[in-house]
């Protein structure tokens, strides 16, 4: 069952997506040449914290693993997703990054992330970053209370596709609110055997499209939480917290 939330639900979601937007900025003017991601990570917690809010990933468990031990997941180069911060991780020219932070704001969770040029970036990184980035515009520029799921996954896909990029199949967004991960499940392509569903005012929900430069095609460590690309290139991730309504979305994370 999909959640629709109340007014005052939406305005906890709506402040805390606007301080966790201030905080991602923040994150984004740190993250440079010589830092590590274990220097961003205690960073973002701060800011957290002082914001009044709790990391959302911190001891999130999986299933399959330990507890998950970052505030933000930072993810290099091929990495896709789930990067765990780690003291030896220093960023390098022109590396790309991947920044995903969630915050429980007010009883209530909203989540975003942000690919990051590290210094002086090849051309085909900053093409991933700038149709990664197009591909979510695109895929929620028509949506509105009564269309539908697959109206945005449809939308993903063509914009990555035509591009040359690939998307990642079996990662997906989800519904957010009360809980990190509620339903549904948001797939950022469009398939046989989707499972579609109609929007409805109120919805609130995290669109992030994964794209790969070269095949969609992924595997997970060791660790059970980092999702490489299973031919080493590279990968982008852009993902924001957003409400349906009537008349069309609200971003709620910038």
């Amino acid at each position: 069952m999909v959640n629709v939330r109340t007014k005052k639900e939406i305005e906890a979601m709506r402040e805390g997506g606007k301080k966790l937007a201030g905080i991602m900025k923040e994150l984004q003017r740190n993250a440079k040449p010589g830092i590590s991601t274990w220097d961003l990570d205690k960073l973002a917690e701060k800011l957290v914290f002082d914001n009044g809010g709790k990391p959302a990933f911190k001891g999130y468990e999986n299933g399959e693993s330990v507890a998950y031990p970052g505030t933000i997941c930072a993810s290099l180069n091929d990495e896709v997703v789930h990067g765990i911060p780690k003291k030896n991780t220093v960023l390098n020219d022109g590396d790309l990054l991947k920044i995903d932070i969630g915050m429980e704001y007010k009883g209530m969770f909203t989540d975003m992330a942000r690919p990051i040029a590290i210094g002086n970036i090849g051309g085909q990184a900053r093409k991933l970053i700038k149709i990664t980035e197009e591909s979510f515009w695109e895929g929620i520029k028509n949506l509105k209370a009564g269309k539908y799921l697959s109206d945005y996954s449809k939308a993903v896909q063509k914009q990555i596709e035509k591009n040359g990029f690939s998307v990642v199949r079996n990662l997906v967004g989800h519904g957010v609110g009360k809980k990190l991960h509620e339903p549904p499940q948001i797939p950022n392509y469009y398939y046989q055997k989707y499972s579609d569903l109609k929007l409805i005012s109120g919805m609130t929900l995290a669109f992030e499209p994964m794209v790969n430069e070269g095949s969609y095609e992924t595997v997970l460590g060791k660790d059970g939480w980092l999702f490489k690309t299973k031919d080493g290139q590279l990968s982008a991730h852009y993902e924001n917290t957003v409400l349906i309504t009537d008349k069309g979305v609200e971003v709620l994370t910038i």
